[in-house]
């Protein structure tokens, strides 16, 4: 599960995904409501990109912004139907959250140990997600989805060693735009492992400062938020 990644800059964005982006004021890392900046389709051009500032974890309008410390992420198997994400799962607003690399825990140790994972090629890691807004207060906000990573070479080093092991659900470049408007949704290939070969992996100690408090309350996008 993945609770700590870090948001792909402006040129990253422009250049993968050929999206104009404004200079937004990221967080160096992004946790649990965090405000970072997320992928989906134009209400304008369904068939284009737009880019916008979302809560990490998603908050639905009959919840409490602190529910985003418990809705990061959404597994695949339950998302249909689970109060949180239904919703959004059954009004297919699909999104892709761009990340220069994400964070898990290794127990090989013995202790956990933060390890940072991203693309062999540096490319951005372009993450399957949802995403919901509260028009009260005019707030964006998402959940990454996750799929079971037993067996996977790289991942199942991850998490204790006790847990199912997971990991978040990785779309590869023609697979975009059937993710956004849910025409992959039913599509079996789509959840599968990212290939290990694909993605590097190296330890990464979190430092004792590296994680700010999360800012609470968290200001609404519509109301003067980080962007």
């Amino acid at each position: 599960m993945c609770a700590d990644y870090t948001p792909s800059r402006k040129e990253q964005i422009e250049g993968h995904f050929g999206v104009r982006s404004h200079q937004l004021d990221l967080p160096p890392e992004a946790w649990p409501g965090y405000m970072t900046p997320i992928l989906r389709g134009s209400h304008e051009a369904p068939d284009e990109l737009e880019i916008a500032p979302a809560m990490f974890g998603m908050v639905p309008h009959w919840a409490d912004l602190k529910l985003a410390r418990q809705t990061y992420n959404a597994r695949t198997e339950t998302v249909a139907s689970k109060p949180s994400f239904r919703n959004a799962w059954k009004r297919k607003q699909f999104c892709i959250i761009p990340a220069a690399n994400f964070f898990e825990p290794n127990y090989e140790t013995g202790k956990p140990v933060r390890w940072r994972i991203e693309r062999a090629d540096g490319g951005p890691v372009s993450i399957a997600g949802i995403w919901e807004y509260r028009p009260a207060d005019q707030l964006l906000s998402f959940s990454m989805l996750t799929i079971n990573a037993d067996g996977h070479p790289l991942m199942q080093r991850f998490h204790k060693p006790d847990d199912e092991k997971r990991m978040v659900m990785i779309l590869d470049p023609d697979q975009y735009q059937g993710w956004l408007d849910g025409s992959l949704v039913s599509e079996e290939d789509v959840y599968r492992q990212y290939p290990a070969d694909l993605l590097v992996a190296q330890p990464d100690p979190m430092q004792s400062r590296t994680r700010a408090k999360v800012p609470e309350p968290v200001t609404p996008v519509g109301q003067g938020g980080l962007f």
